[in-house]
Parts: structure tokens; C-alpha cells; sequence
């Protein structure tokens, strides 16, 4: 069986992350390649897409979300994500059970004795006006008469878990400051969301794990249960194992791909790139050193921003005033240092709207 190094995984994961050329596509049709952008910070996504997309306007993912074609809603991990709307409505089912283990995990003492479907059943004759509300005005109307959980459960309970939801703009919008407001999702698109297969079979798990290895792979099945959070896909995998090609990584595991999909060679110049916190390129793996040296692997889930050089993330960044500031993990060369003080420039000019390109690279690694 093939061993595929770290240089070809990390370059595979550059390509299928349109990381390595800026892509010509659709803002829509990039936020469906990439399965979703992680998205509890609601302006990191259009910095993810800036990276990624040839003469990406930030309005166009603004109105997106206004036209409802792309919304924001609890999914993968029982994180916020940003997620086409036709996405959403054929994956939310998929994911119910891993949200509500994934709430009850956190407040089970709290939540006991509580009757989730009960619960369930209140939330959704509550949302069906599909008025937009925060969590503490979905907690007034449901806690009376139920003693025991605290705010904080009942509220992620329900709006993370219990009622498909989207956030409503102006959360989310370009520039645009706002608490979150949740509607539920079946109002906010005008369908419902697709119900599980009736035979039991899994059609939209396996659609899963063709849409994250065109995005994410070659991949091991222990990645793909880190990205999405759900531990009941081996019979997905099993599924279309057949429709899949087989490598393994420097330490034997068996990964899995599509069979057509680009792994460019291991040689293909990467250029620099800013990713936004909690990047797809970084949190779609469980195994992230093709990506990021095990000495920095806190920075994966501290949601530090990072700068890649050749492929792998070498600084962090951030911006203060109008400024980017890029803290080196290491020495780089005097070549290096220009192009990630060139590509900050263009960073700092879209993230202020033209009105700087003001970028400050340290001298010496942090």
C-alpha cells in the first residue's frame, strides 16, 4: 500500500482546501466544497474565504446569509458553523444525537430527570412563529414549572441541541455587531428539515464521507469522527468503501480517499496564507501534524489565528488598529519574511476596507 509522507498530505489537504490557488468559484459554492466554516467568531469565515477565493467580496457572504442561503447553526462538534442552507437541512438529522450528547455531557447533572422530548416538543410550538430570540428569552418562556436545570443548560439544551436552529442576521454580517438571535431553521428557510432515512440506512452519512474527503482527504476514519463529532460512522465508511482508494500515513494508518481527487505533488510550491481561529485546514483532522508541528499543537484548539509558510503553520497573527501583527513559531528567512509581510498588507487592506496596509512582523520567533 502507498505511504503518503507528511509534504503529500499537507499539500493534498492545501488543494482540496483551495489553499495552494485561490479558487474562481462562487462564495455559495465554496462554503459547500469546504463542508462549512467554523463560525462562533462571526467575522473569521471571511477572512477564511479572502484566503481562499479570488476576489472575494465580503458583502456577497453577507448577503447570503441575509437571502438565506447560507446560514449559521450548532452542527459539527457542537460548534457554530457557517453552512449552506441546503447543507443544513439535509445534515441536521444526522447530528441530532451527538448534540445532545454533546449538551448533556457538559450539564447531565443539571439536565437529570429532565424530559428532553417533552422539552423538545415546548421549544419547537415556542419557535413555530418564527420569531427570532436570544437563549435567556427562550429560557423565560420554558422554565416555568420546570424546576431543577439552570439557565445556562435549559438554554444550550434547546438552542444548540433540542430545535434546529439558525442565528439571525445582523449576527454574523460583515462589520456588523450582534447578539445572537435563534430562529428555527424550518421557519428561517420555509422547509423542514430532511427526516433519517425510513429503512435505517444512512445515505446522508455517506454523503459525509465523500463530501469531507473531497475536502479534507486522504484521511483516517479517527480525522473524519474529529470533524464531525459523530462516532456512528463506520457503517457509512463501510458503505462506500468499495468507491474509495487506500493509502497509509508515516505511521500506518490506513487512510481513505476518493479515487479522482487531486494529490498534487509533494513538491508544489504553497504559498503564504492567513487562516482565520479555529480553521478547517487545522480542526478537520484528529492527526494535525500534516499541517502543524507537534511542538505548537496548543495553538489548534487555543483558536490562535496562523499564518502558513510552505505549506505549515509558522506564526500567528492578529490585527490591532488597523495593524497585522505576525509573531514568528520560527526563524524565517529573509524570502519568507517578504512574502508573509506582502500577503499581511493585503490582509490589513481588506480587513479595513483600503484604509490601511500597515503589517508588523516580529524579529525573533515568540
Amino acid at each position: 500500500m502507498t505511504v503518503l509522507d507528511n509534504r503529500a498530505l499537507n499539500r493534498a489537504m492545501l488543494g482540496r482546501q483551495l489553499l495552494l490557488d485561490r479558487a474562481d468559484l462562487p462564495v455559495e459554492d465554496a462554503v459547500a466544497h469546504l463542508c462549512g466554516l467554523q463560525a462562533q467568531e462571526p467575522q473569521e469565515p471571511f477572512v477564511g474565504l479572502w484566503s481562499r477565493l479570488t476576489a472575494f467580496d465580503p458583502k456577497t457572504l453577507s448577503d447570503l446569509l441575509t437571502r438565506r442561503r447560507v446560514v449559521r447553526t450548532h452542527l459539527m462538534r457542537r460548534t457554530v458553523h457557517l453552512v449552506t442552507a441546503d447543507d443544513v437541512l439535509a445534515w441536521r438529522a444526522r447530528h441530532e444525537a451527538m448534540l445532545r450528547q454533546r449538551v448533556l455531557g457538559v450539564y447531565r447533572d443539571e439536565l437529570k430527570g429532565v424530559n428532553l422530548d417533552e422539552l423538545a416538543s415546548e421549544a419547537r410550538e415556542l419557535m413555530a412563529d418564527g420569531k427570532p430570540r436570544t437563549a435567556a428569552e427562550i429560557v423565560r418562556e420554558l422554565a416555568p414549572g420546570r424546576p431543577g436545570p439552570g439557565p445556562r443548560a435549559l438554554g444550550e439544551m434547546v438552542v444548540a441541541a433540542l430545535v434546529p436552529m439558525a442565528q439571525a442576521p445582523p449576527r454574523g454580517l460583515w462589520r456588523a455587531k450582534g447578539g445572537v438571535r435563534n430562529v428555527a431553521l424550518s421557519s428561517w428557510l420555509g422547509r423542514p428539515v430532511d427526516p433519517p432515512a425510513p429503512d435505517g440506512s444512512d445515505p446522508v452519512g455517506q454523503a459525509l464521507v465523500r463530501r469531507y474527503l473531497a475536502a479534507h482527504g486522504p484521511a483516517a476514519t479517527a480525522d473524519l469522527r474529529a470533524w464531525s463529532g459523530l462516532a456512528g460512522l463506520p457503517g457509512a465508511v463501510a458503505a462506500v468503501r468499495d468507491e474509495l482508494v487506500a493509502f497509509r500515513d508515516e505511521r500506518g494508518r490506513e487512510l481513505l480517499d476518493l479515487p479522482g481527487a487531486p494529490r498534487p505533488d509533494p513538491d508544489t510550491p504553497a504559498p503564504v496564507r492567513f487562516l482565520p481561529a479555529f480553521d478547517n485546514a487545522i480542526l478537520g483532522y484528529q492527526d494535525r501534524s500534516r499541517i502543524i508541528d507537534d511542538a505548537h499543537r496548543g495553538l489548534s484548539v487555543a483558536g490562535e489565528r496562523v499564518v502558513l509558510v510552505d505549506g505549515r503553520a509558522a506564526a500567528t497573527w492578529n490585527i490591532t488598529d488597523g495593524t497585522v501583527t505576525v509573531d514568528p513559531l520560527r526563524t524565517f528567512s529573509r524570502t519568507d519574511r517578504a512574502a508573509v509581510a506582502d500577503q499581511g498588507r493585503e490582509l490589513a487592506s481588506f480587513l479595513s476596507g483600503g484604509e490601511s496596509d500597515r503589517v508588523r512582523v516580529a524579529a525573533s520567533p515568540r
